[in-house]
This record gives C-alpha cells, structure tokens and sequence, in this order.
C-alpha cells in the first residue's frame, strides 16, 4: 500500500489516498530533487456521480446494531472524517478509501422509486429504516440532491418508522417532516458529537457542522416534539476521550433525552489513514493514542469480532463504560426505557405499473 503523505488539504480529513485493499498494482510519489521546496497542495474538487442502485434497504443480523434495515442515501462522504468506519467501503468502487472517499461521492436519485417498490412487496415486513448507518444523509451534497428529505416523505406518507444519524445542522432543513413524523410516534434522531473543541473538529472532520451547531441542532430538535439523543463517537483515547463527561452533559441541557458511545474503529486501510493523520496533527500522541487502541482491540488495531467491535475490552474500555453510565446517570439521559417507535400505522405504497401485476 502507498504511505506517501502528502499533507493536510485545508478541508479535506485524509493527509493520504492510499491504494485499496483490492489493487494489484501499487503507486509511489518520488520527488525529482529539482524542485528545493514541494508544489503547494491544491485543492481537491468534489465530484458527485449517479449511481443507480437495483436495491435500496440494506440489511443485517449484527447484534451489535440496534436496527435491521437501513438506508443510505450516498456513498462516500465530504464531512471528511478521518476515523471514519465505512471508508473501507470505497475499495469496493475501486477507489481509495482516502481523499477519495471525501471528494468522488455517489448518489442514488432513485432510491424513494426503489423505496416505494420494495414497501410494496407482500413480503415486506415493517421495521424501522435507519438512515445514514454508514455515511451521513446530510452531508453538503444533500443541499442540491435532496433524497434524504425525499426518503423522508415516503415514510411520513407511509406512516413507516424511521431513525437518523447526523452530524449536520441540514437536518434542520426538514424539521415539518420530522415534526410531523414524531407527532405519531414514527421518529428518532441521532447528532453525533465528537468533540466540542472547534480547533479539534476542524482536523478531524473538516466538513462537519462545528460543534455549537450540534447542539443547536438538538435544542430546536427537541422544541418541535422531535425525540433526540446524543452519540459521542468515536471515542479516541487522548484525542476525545476526555469529552466525554462534558459531551454528554452539553447534549442534556441542549434537549437530548438518550445517548450513547463507540470506541474508534481501525479496520483495513483506516489504520495507516490514521496513524498518518497523527503524525500530521499529533506527532507527540501518536505512539500513546495507537498503544491504548490495541490493548482495547486485543493487541491490533482492530478487533472485528461481535459483542467487542463497537466499545472495546480491557481496562480502559471498562473505565469508558464506567464514566459513561455514571455521566449519563448524573445528566438525565438513558433513564426511561427507551420508547419503540410504532409499527402498526404503516400503509403500503400503492402498486403500479408491472409490478402491479406480480
């Protein structure tokens, strides 16, 4: 794989755009010697193509997911997070899970036709669709493409329930949907709040709305009757981990009545993205950050086994979870049993057309 690093790009989270997992060949950048000081990196281009998907609902059997069915509006992600788990996913496309992840995204303007059509199915068992369980439905792109607000329609229209995760203010965008939804019991929205340090964010997700905006978010969530809650995640030890406690508390005045936590996740190429963005950003904690992170994962940097790949074993992910349920506790958060939403109001999507006839 190609560890050539570049630098940091002013809005861009990957310092690399290394080859994937799946290429036979491999590239190098070697410099000439001619030039005595590098070219200054230019900026990168966001490109969007049209991906036309023969399937829309994703789903799984993973015990450590808290729903079956989801929906992902887009593949690769701008907020350009460098921890981010579904980075890997780009190999897939042939493509890096680097700057390419952040920069070549792909969207699915069919997926409320596919929506319909799979809702249609006598064979459809109702369970809530979780939008965004791998890259975010409001990243930048969702203000031109609108499928997110789209899937949101169908599922008022439908009276389906529905969750979102989020790490954009957009989600505001389309509060008469959500307000609407919750009104029957059909809602549950997720912001994800890494850090409330600005300076932090900044490098680690570029793209993302910056952290008082998350909290905004939350308050005018939960004044329009929306349920909330907060993920504090990833959890990165000497990176985030100390925010924890304020994270959590932060989210509980702004409105949110749940919560949770992940602990980072380094599978595939992410580890060397990773380890490559310390060097850059925090060459000091780089050897410190990656030896608490493999005594959590079992001496790797990841551990993908069920019942461990979300939070970790050993000592400090103990200690995580321990100031977890105890900050939780102290703010309010996670005390009432956490309300299902309602299966029992959906409407299935009139057939039409062909599929009428099956």
């Amino acid at each position: 794989m190609s560890m050539n690093s570049d630098g940091a790009r002013k809005g861009r989270g990957a310092t690399l755009n290394p080859d994937n997992r799946f290429f036979r060949q491999r590239s190098e950048t070697e410099h000439d010697g001619w030039a005595t000081e590098p070219d200054p990196l230019k900026p990168l281009k966001t490109t969007v193509t049209v991906q036309q998907s023969r399937t829309i609902i994703s789903r799984n059997t993973s015990p450590d997911i808290p729903f079956t069915q989801s929906i992902n509006p887009y593949q690769g992600c701008e907020h350009g997070c460098v921890y981010c788990y579904a980075r890997p996913s780009h190999a897939y496309l042939d493509l890096s899970p680097g700057l390419d992840f952040e920069t070549r995204l792909f969207a699915k303007p069919n997926a409320t036709e596919l929506l319909r059509k799979e809702m249609s199915s006598p064979r459809y068992q109702v369970s809530t669709i979780h939008i965004g369980g791998n890259t975010d439905p409001y990243q930048p792109i969702e203000r031109e493409w609108k499928i997110t607000r789209q899937l949101l329609e169908v599922m008022l229209e439908t009276r389906h329930p529905v969750s979102v995760i989020t790490k954009n203010k957009l989600v505001l965008r389309d509060l008469d949907l959500l307000a609407e939804l919750a009104k029957l019991d059909l809602v549950r929205v997720f912001v994800s709040v890494t850090s409330l340090d600005l300076h932090l964010t900044q490098k680690l997700e570029p793209r993302a709305s910056a952290p008082h905006r998350r909290l905004q978010t939350i308050e005018k969530l939960h004044e329009a009757g929306v349920p909330t809650g907060v993920m504090a995640a990833p959890l990165i030890p000497f990176i985030n981990d100390a925010e924890l406690e304020a994270i959590l508390e932060a989210a509980a005045k702004a409105g949110a009545s749940s919560a949770g936590y992940t602990f980072i996740r380094l599978a595939h190429e992410l580890k060397d993205l990773f380890r490559d963005w310390l060097a850059e950003h925090e060459p000091l904690k780089l050897e410190r950050v990656m030896a608490v992170i493999n005594d959590v994962r079992g001496g790797r940097d990841n551990d993908p086994r069920f019942g461990s790949r979300m939070r970790g074993e050993g000592n400090f992910a103990e200690l995580l979870r321990q100031r977890f349920a105890i900050a939780a506790r102290k703010h309010g958060l996670n005390q009432t049993g956490r309300r299902e939403l309602r299966h029992d109001l959906f409407r299935a999507p009139e057939r039409s057309g062909q599929f009428a006839l099956f």
